[in-house]
């Protein structure tokens, strides 16, 4: 693979415990290896402002928040991220590597308790106005991500607490975002092992980069 001039927007998504951020960091050391220069970042966060605002969302009691006010926080965190990290990298002409994005707010904000899409869709027009240029969402069996995602015993388990249900509900979620957006997203069957995902991940990516750029894939 030859260096992109251009930058290239990928983010991941998937339920708790799908392996995507494993992933991110796997992509992002062999594209660095292939000589690319990468943005490894994650959301929300991301910036040193988006940061203070993840500690607040993904921490405490699952229902401190409402959905609503959830948000309204995200959707300013993914501002300053924007603003801060992933344009000014895209400008030039690097390749950013985003542990979620907006199809994570579409999801457990806008459909985990209520009907609120509408109003993640308006907010991100009128604030973010940009999507990926390459999704990769990594599927996995709700109780199986379930078991990971409780297994690491962090802090940061608001999303997790739940439970099941949730879970449930965001894979099909997902699944479905993948058809609405069926020319950036792309499916990879995170019940493989470790290193077929990571294949299937970077070969997604090289077809990415070399339509992005008119570049060999090899």
């Amino acid at each position: 693979m030859k260096q992109t001039p251009t930058g290239l927007f990928l983010t991941f998504e998937g339920i708790d415990g799908s392996g995507k951020s494993t992933q991110c960091k796997r992509l992002a050391e062999t594209l660095r290896l292939a000589g690319y220069d990468v943005v490894l970042t994650r959301e929300p966060g991301g910036s040193e402002g988006a940061e203070e605002i993840r500690r607040m969302v993904l921490e405490g009691d699952p229902d401190k928040w409402s959905a609503e006010t959830e948000i309204l926080l995200f959707t300013a965190a993914r501002r300053d991220h924007l603003e801060r990290t992933i344009l000014p990298a895209l400008a030039a002409g690097k390749v950013v590597i985003c542990d979620r994005f907006a199809d994570s707010t579409r999801m457990y904000q806008g459909l985990s308790r209520g009907d609120l899409r509408t109003t993640v869709d308006q907010l991100h027009t009128l604030m973010i106005g940009r999507e990926p240029d390459l999704t990769l969402l990594i599927d996995m069996d709700p109780a199986t991500g379930l078991s990971r995602a409780k297994g690491r015993q962090g802090t940061e388990e608001r999303f997790e607490d739940f439970g099941l249900g949730l879970q449930e509900k965001m894979r099909a979620g997902f699944l479905s975002l993948a058809e609405e957006f069926s020319t950036r997203f792309r499916v990879v069957d995170g019940a493989q092992d470790i290193d077929t995902v990571a294949a299937d991940v970077l070969r997604h990516t090289k077809l990415a980069l070399a339509s992005r750029t008119g570049a060999s894939q090899e």
